[in-house]
């Protein structure tokens, strides 16, 4: 079977990581579904990129509600997605997958710093790169970090990966008579301020003709349904 992508960067969640039965912030089953479903895509030959967010341990927005400013909030937010990537990497490993994390910040007694042709000599020998500390500056998203470092990698699509099934026109969690989008240009995405990404995200994805993939992570085997070109998610693009 011949997969859609060669290079995919995946954005996951870090809210999700976090144990629904303990409370604990990193669940090592759901680290360990997490490692399977990159497992399988890597078995096809697709080389992946992960961009993971924080919000199990801490979210920058945080710290303006607890007083301590916008800016020092996402510094320890990005030190959280480096705690998240340490432990996919480790989940990674632990089923015999080459894993690498990469810094966006120096932190040479964790990770490498993350640049862009040291991910792509990783990527190319086989590992899953991992990529934290978001963008490395305040005021910045993960999402656009994961957006910035698919272009970057020269990624051929940005995977979101989300607990619903695609884009909707508002929030289906709370609205059931929300509709669901098959297809978004950029423009669209922009025009609409859907919530699912952020405005600087789809603007790098838009510069850099970077399809975005919006899908449901833990639905069984849709992301092997999405590599292999199959109708999953919400497909973003110009």
């Amino acid at each position: 079977m011949t997969p859609k992508y060669r290079r995919i960067l995946l954005k996951l969640s870090g809210e999700v990581l976090r144990d629904p039965q303990t409370g604990n912030c990193l669940s090592d089953d759901i680290l360990a579904r997490m490692a399977a479903q990159i497992m399988e895509v890597r078995e096809l030959g697709v080389q992946v990129a992960v961009v993971i967010g924080g919000g199990n341990i801490f979210r920058g927005l945080k710290g303006q509600e607890r007083g301590f400013g916008r800016a020092h909030g996402d510094n320890m937010g990005m030190f959280a997605t480096m705690i998240n990537s340490l432990a996919l990497q480790a989940a990674l490993e632990a089923t015999g997958l080459p894993a690498v994390t990469l810094s966006a910040s120096a932190m040479p007694a964790f990770c490498e710093l993350f640049t862009f042709r040291r991910a792509i000599d990783f990527l190319e020998e086989g590992a899953v790169v991992l990529i934290g500390g978001g963008t490395g500056s305040p005021f910045f998203t993960t999402d656009s970090a994961a957006a910035l470092r698919a272009a970057e990698i020269g990624a051929d699509v940005l995977l979101k990966a989300t607990k619903v099934d695609g884009i909707y026109d508002a929030d289906p969690v709370t609205h059931p008579e929300a509709v669901k989008f098959d297809r978004l240009t950029y423009a669209e995405a922009l025009a609409r301020r859907l919530k699912v990404m952020d405005a600087t995200a789809f603007s790098l994805c838009m510069d850099n003709q970077i399809p975005i993939l919006v899908f449901d992570f833990f639905k069984e085997g849709e992301l092997m349904r999405v590599i292999r070109g199959e109708a999953a998610g919400t497909l973003v693009t110009a």
